[in-house]
């Protein structure tokens, strides 16, 4: 059981390693020239494998703060230089793979030798309080943020915490639309992607199955994945259930939005949005129960997939970059099937300047370096990701990695993008239908009390079903 708990927060762990590191550096009590305790010494010490401790200790690299030295060591180079400028950057750790953010860095400081960039790991939830915390703790100039994190501060009259930005013309437009509050953008597009499908070629062919395409209905799925299912070897369809990048693109699907009758109430049932909603149930229920267990985060689900465990799975080209750049699977993607409409969740990462920094010109030539054509392209080159960049989205040229075959799909379906904010659903309101729905989606309860007993929820929040605050 601690075992367990240990790996399930190894990255708060690997944090608070390069956060004591760091300011142990920054306090002189490691100075220029010191040797670090040995790898073997941190993985004891912070509970962490020697990969992980190698992974925190990359982060320092980057900052300039230590240099690896083959088959000796790790040496304290020291802080910031005389006349060296500092520039703290909170980052999602997922980015380090998804947007090969550590080689861009490295490329920015050989650019700006002046500008010392310090990388933050954010291993706490991304929500609101979570980054606004980050961001007045941590001092941070530059950060990222989701397009669904970046609606909490919208939602909560806080987008003055970061600063206006310049639209880019070369940035596909509607990306700017999910960063932008009282018609300003507030945070530049960096890296996007839609939800999407994903699907083993050899587990289909094996049977002289269909590939899927763009008319697909969520039936048709079902129907595949139960040919594909083999007892004690493979299931045919998947995804990482409680994740809110997933799940909810069954309620965009039903091409109806969250809305109030006059007199403050909401309706359910007989309405689009019960489709989405039983769609789930039947997936499940065709699915043999769904093994909602199989997976505790989105990562786990790919590596279902990659290891020949799954046929499909409901994806992003986010999480393909978790996995071997050349894998032994040979994949291909397609767009989502659908319930009433054809709508696909659009995923985003921006980078915003805080409104708080001391150091807003560098932070924007960081900003600017990352969004600039040689970094847009380094990320189109060396990862799954699709960068904001038009021009270098759209690149074509030699690969030197696995890329399947319909990798530029996402160009054909973006009038189907949507939002979890076209809901009209707060992350809340969002927590409360996946708590509720767990006996009807499981089968143990009839969908009429079900959507009952929802809608009074919904209607009165704070509330019990019963009308008992």
């Amino acid at each position: 059981m601690q075992d367990q708990a240990g790996r399930k927060h190894f990255r708060q762990r690997m944090d608070l390693m390069v956060r004591t590191i760091r300011e142990d550096i920054s306090a002189g009590r490691l100075r220029h020239g010191d040797f670090l305790p040995s790898e073997k010494a941190y993985a004891k010490q912070y509970a962490l494998s020697n990969k992980s401790v190698r992974q925190g200790l990359d982060v320092l690299v980057a900052e300039r703060l230590l240099e690896k030295i083959p088959r000796v060591g790790n040496r304290v180079i020291g802080t910031a230089a005389a006349g060296q400028a500092v520039l703290r950057f909170g980052y999602y750790p997922s980015m380090l793979e998804q947007a090969a953010l550590e080689s861009l860095i490295e490329q920015f400081h050989a650019r700006h030798p002046d500008i010392r960039v310090q990388m933050i790991p954010m291993t706490a939830p991304q929500t609101f309080g979570g980054l606004r915390t980050y961001v007045d703790t941590d001092a941070l100039d530059l950060i990222s943020i989701s397009s669904s994190a970046f609606d909490e501060f919208v939602t909560n009259d806080a987008a003055d915490y970061w600063e206006t930005v310049d639209t880019n013309p070369h940035i596909y437009p509607f990306l700017n639309e999910t960063l932008q509050a009282d018609g300003q953008l507030k945070a530049q597009p960096f890296i996007f992607s839609p939800l999407m499908l994903i699907y083993n070629k050899s587990h289909l062919r094996s049977l002289d199955l269909l590939e899927p395409d763009s008319g697909w209905r969520w039936g048709d799925l079902f129907g595949h994945a139960s040919k594909l299912n083999v007892e004690k070897e493979r299931i045919g369809f998947y995804f990482h259930f409680p994740s809110f990048n997933r799940w909810p693109v069954f309620l965009l699907q039903s091409g109806m939005t969250f809305g109030r009758e006059m007199d403050g109430t909401m309706k359910l049932r007989g309405t689009p949005l019960a489709d989405g909603l039983r769609t789930c149930q039947e997936l499940i229920t065709t699915q043999n129960r769904f093994p909602l267990m199989l997976s505790d985060k989105e990562a786990d689900a790919e590596k279902l997939f990659f290891d020949g465990k799954v046929s499909m799975l409901m994806t992003s080209y986010f999480s393909l970059n978790m996995h071997p750049h050349n894998p032994k699977i040979k994949y291909d993607i397609a767009p989502l099937p659908y319930v009433n409409e054809s709508k696909t969740l659009l995923l985003v990462i921006g980078l915003a300047i805080s409104s708080r920094s001391q150091h807003k010109d560098n932070a924007k030539l960081l900003l600017d370096f990352l969004i600039s054509y040689r970094s847009q392209l380094t990320i189109r080159q060396t990862t799954l990701s699709i960068p904001s960049l038009k021009p270098a989205a759209e690149w074509t040229g030699k690969e030197t990695m696995y890329r399947p075959s319909r990798f530029h799909m996402y160009r054909e379906i973006i009038p189907t993008f949507a939002q979890q904010k076209d809901l009209r659903l707060s992350k809340s309101e969002l927590g409360l239908i996946q708590r509720e729905a767990r006996l009807y989606w499981s089968g143990l309860e009839a969908e009429d009390v079900f959507l009952d007993r929802l809608e009074k929820l919904l209607s009165h929040p704070g509330q019990n079903a019963d009308g008992s605050a």
